[in-house]
């Protein structure tokens, strides 16, 4: 395993593997053995990143979600696991009751709201301490300044460490940003987007925008990232749920451009010279990129879990690199 350290405070600042892994359906659609027997793969491989919701899975079962963070905490308390085991969670998109749905019915970032989860997902994960703590998605309802406020306070209470943000236009994370700078806060580090090698279109309407996908790492999210390296950078959903090597798993609408075959196809040229999977590529070519990632995968078996932990060692030439980011 390869390790790099998010955030900049001693105190608070973790030293992580550079894959994450995604615990969304851990305790819903992945059964409880399935899953520990996941966690213990990655946690014996070097793993040490590990990320969950306050909402995961809400879906399965018509709940508020909480499965996720209540079986990491089982999987902590019966593995003994301690402070070598980074957990990140989120909170804001938790519906307000259960059978409702995030998209319009959601709890938002008040102050309350954020102490109230934070307090919750503690409990849950069996943590004193949250590692690493996200604003899930926006709150047009609350001011920033109240968001940012609130989380900074639990950092100097010692509830939370680091702070991130998820799902947020780029300009609402710099302004928040500046908020905190401002006030001399802790303010957020960690930024978790929609990123892979496939290039997604950025003008089609998202479930919350009318102006697109808030979630994409867009160009002006990977510039801002670049111009302020202190921050990093983790890349939900990079293999884009099997749709790169399953053919029941057909791309999304929003990859139905020119510019997709052409980077499939160098993608491919590079995994047979290699002579490693198309998904090993996409992740090696996010972890060693100009502007780095951490890539975040979901797993529904061990063998799912070892494909992407070979990624780790798989090191592009810096011709391969120059072949697949020359494509447009």
């Amino acid at each position: 395993m390869r390790y790099r350290t998010i955030g900049t405070d001693p105190a608070t600042r973790r030293e992580v593997s550079v894959l994450s892994l995604g615990a969304m359906l851990f305790g819903t659609r992945t059964d409880e053995r399935t899953s520990f027997a996941i966690l213990d793969r990655y946690a014996e491989a070097g793993g040490t990143f590990i990320d969950t919701s306050d909402n995961y899975a809400y879906w399965h079962h018509g709940t508020q979600g909480g499965e996720s963070e209540a079986l990491l905490g089982r999987w902590r308390r019966s593995r003994g696991v301690g402070d070598a085991i980074v957990i990140a969670t989120k909170l804001g998109a938790r519906p307000t009751g259960p059978g409702k749905d995030f998209t319009t019915d959601r709890e938002g970032l008040s102050a309350k709201v954020v102490r109230e989860s934070a307090e919750r997902s503690r409990e849950l994960l069996g943590v004193e301490r949250l590692d690493l703590l996200y604003a899930h998605i926006e709150d047009p309802a609350t001011p920033q300044a109240e968001t940012v406020e609130a989380f900074a306070g639990l950092v100097g209470e010692g509830t939370v460490g680091l702070l991130g943000v998820s799902n947020h236009w780029v300009w609402k994370v710099e302004r928040a940003r500046s908020l905190a700078a401002a006030a001399g806060l802790p303010g957020y580090e960690v930024l978790q987007y929609h990123h892979t090698y496939l290039r997604r279109r950025t003008d089609v309407p998202g479930r919350l925008s009318p102006d697109g996908d808030q979630g994409v790492a867009d160009g002006a999210l990977l510039s801002y990232v670049r111009e302020e390296p202190e921050l990093a950078l983790v890349a939900y959903s990079p293999l884009l749920s099997g749709a790169y090597v399953r053919e029941d798993k057909p791309l999304d609408h929003e990859l139905d451009h020119p510019g997709t075959p052409a980077r499939l196809a160098v993608l491919r040229e590079v995994a047979a010279e290699t002579g490693a999977t198309v998904n090993q590529v996409v992740l090696a070519w996010l972890i060693g990129a100009e502007v780095p990632a951490i890539p975040l995968v979901g797993a529904s078996s061990v063998a799912q879990l070892d494909e992407s932990l070979a990624a780790v060692d798989l090191d592009l030439t810096a011709e391969q690199r120059a072949r697949l980011d020359a494509v447009r």
